[in-house]
């Protein structure tokens, strides 16, 4: 039968009542979940529509929520302020006659009886979870800190739970204290009353459209939440959180750099992962009154919202990656000139395990770093949490591999006084002599009954499709940050990345930069260790330009060539304060003009 932690995990935060047919916390109880018989009673009346139930309008179905509330013991936690205001507002004035209607006399009855199914559908997943899975958990349960796992829901089972937030039946109590986000859709509408900026309208749109689509055909597919995490501490069998040293003498050659200048994250079409660009409670202010990044994505692909159920804030070594959620809306525009446009169909291709080859890994930067963001540890974080996210467990023999050569370099430098850099210039060599040991099977290790279809499965081919993250409302060096994704995704043995620059105008030579960089053939050491040394001089206020203009300085406009090649001798030769790698020394020196040699 299903595995009874998962149960017990996710029970209190489910509105529903437990029945076991044994008193003991063995995985073999039998069980059944149910509604409470008052809120029970309150569905079915609601299920057949407004002749019966008197839900007609916002302010009627905001009182059978309260009653729905009551019904369940959850008259004591009380809604956020303004919230019945909101419902109001948005169902009774800013939605059409037409519109209300229709969502009265239709989707309302279908998300009630959607409702009903909960406790089937809940037990029918977890039955499942155990048919499929085996050993391998994967039942709806809470992901805490530091606990690595991936729940596997159905797309049914999935609206059946945002229904739940609609009608703000999830218990609240003990949530902060688990580290888990608001799921309730309570703020989202009481952020509507009195003034709301136009974006938090369209952000409702985005939702009310979601459970219209819903309601006239239910989707059949899977999504998964899996909760990533990198050890802290080092062992001999498995991938830790990299030190600096281990970035220093990285040989991992640099993926290939796509620069794109316009177009979207979620528009991509190609094998990728999109970055969330997170806060580090998943979904930041979706549910309130954030409108940028994450909050838009979870507008217009809401099945993301289901994990702030049950996924704990992230750690510094942490991150979540989500497979399978279906868009549903078109928009323009960003923050205050957010708008929802219409309806969208997602044509994305299914994979073996039934989820849309829709990818999307939540990280989450530091926010407003200022200057500290060029420390060496923060400059770490951010690194370590872009790799934790980029990281790929299906390779992680290649990874481990990789490390381990890595350790035994940094073991024998310290035994014979060496530089560990110089030592490990033989990591490449041996790389090069056989460079399938850098392909990594495809097999995923999710669960071993799954082995051989998951085995057809090509995770090789999926790169990086990413932007700005940590910059904006973050405060982060956009061009610092392009650079920490480029190392985190090479070393995350991910073949491409695809960088959407969103306009941001201190990017504009970023393709130059990037072909400078990979046409010499760097390395991630060759690029963390300039990195570091431009931090370092940012620190020391040795220099105020951007890292583009202070590593490449003959791409400032109207210096001519002459001078910019002095320029650059000056930058990357000088021994005092500049590049003490020397991998990079030998590049520099052979593509200076000899008439610049001193």
């Amino acid at each position: 039968m299903a595995k009874w932690e998962d149960v017990e995990s996710i029970l209190p935060y489910l509105p529903l009542i437990l029945r076991s047919s044994s008193s003991s916390s063995s995985s073999s109880s039998s069980f059944a979940l149910f509604w409470p018989p008052r809120a029970l009673e309150s569905l079915k009346a609601l299920a057949l529509g407004p002749d019966v139930s008197r839900v007609a309008s916002g302010e009627v179905l905001f009182d059978a929520i309260l009653d729905l509330r009551d019904s369940i013991g959850l008259s004591q936690h009380p809604l956020a302020h303004a919230a019945a205001d909101g419902f109001a507002l948005f169902f009774d004035e800013l939605m059409s006659r037409m519109d209300a209607r229709v969502w009265f006399g239709e989707i309302v009855p279908t998300l009630a009886r959607l409702l009903l199914q909960l406790p089937s559908l809940l037990e029918a997943h977890y039955q499942k979870s155990d048919e499929v899975f085996g050993k391998e958990k994967a039942g709806l349960r809470v992901l805490g800190s530091q606990e690595a796992g991936i729940v596997f829901l159905s797309q049914e089972l999935i609206g059946a739970l945002l229904a739940c937030a609609l009608f703000c039946l999830f218990p609240t109590s003990n949530r902060d204290a688990k580290l888990l986000p608001a799921i309730n859709f309570d703020y989202l509408f009481a952020n509507l009353y009195p003034n709301a900026r136009q974006s938090q309208e369209q952000k409702v749109r985005c939702l009310i459209h979601y459970f219209e689509r819903i309601s006239l055909s239910t989707p059949t597919g899977f999504v998964s939440f899996e909760r990533k995490v990198i050890p802290l501490q080092r062992s001999s069998s498995g991938i830790s959180y990299p030190e600096a040293d281990d970035w220093r003498i990285s040989k991992a050659s640099l993926c290939q750099f796509k620069v794109l200048s316009a177009g979207l994250i979620e528009d991509q079409q190609d094998e990728a992962l999109e970055v969330d660009f997170a806060n580090e409670y998943l979904g930041g202010g979706a549910l309130h009154r954030g409108c940028v990044q994450e909050e838009i994505r979870f507008m217009i692909n809401p099945e993301l919202i289901a994990g702030m159920l049950f996924m704990a804030s992230m750690r510094d070594n942490e991150a979540i990656e989500i497979v399978g959620v279906e868009r549903f809306s078109q928009y323009m525009g960003y923050s205050s000139s957010f708008r929802f446009v219409g309806d969208y169909i997602d044509r994305k291709p299914f994979d073996l395990l039934g989820r849309r080859k829709t990818r999307i890994i939540a990280i989450d930067a530091l926010d407003s770093p200022r200057l500290a963001q060029y420390k060496t540890d923060c400059l770490l974080r951010e690194t370590n949490k872009a790799f934790c996210g980029f990281f790929d467990r299906s390779k992680h023999r290649c990874y481990l591999k990789h490390f381990q050569m890595v350790d035994s370099c940094r073991e024998y430098a310290h035994e014979s006084n060496a530089d560990a850099s110089v030592v490990c210039k033989t990591s490449q060599e041996m790389e090069n002599q056989d460079n399938s040991e850098n392909r990594c099977s495809s097999n995923s290790d999710l669960t071993e009954n799954n082995e051989e279809r998951s085995q057809q499965i090509d995770l090789e081919s999926i790169g990086i499709a990413t932007g700005n993250w940590g910059c904006g409302a973050f405060g982060g060096d956009p061009e610092m940050k392009s650079m920490i994704q480029w190392l985190a995704a090479s070393q995350a043995l991910r073949p491409f990345i695809h960088y959407y620059t969103f306009g941001e105008a201190s990017l504009e030579r970023l393709q130059q930069v990037t072909e400078w960089i990979s046409g010499h053939g760097w390395t991630v050491c060759d690029l963390w260790s300039m990195l570091v040394e431009y931090s370092t001089q940012r620190l020391r206020r040795e220099t105020n330009v951007g890292f583009f203009a202070w590593l490449l300085p003959a791409l400032v406009v109207g210096v001519n060539q002459e001078k910019r090649d002095s320029c650059s001798l000056l930058l990357l030769i000088d021994g005092n304060q500049r590049c003490r790698s020397r991998r990079i020394m030998q590049i520099c020196w052979k593509e200076l003009p000899k008439k610049c040699v001193l």
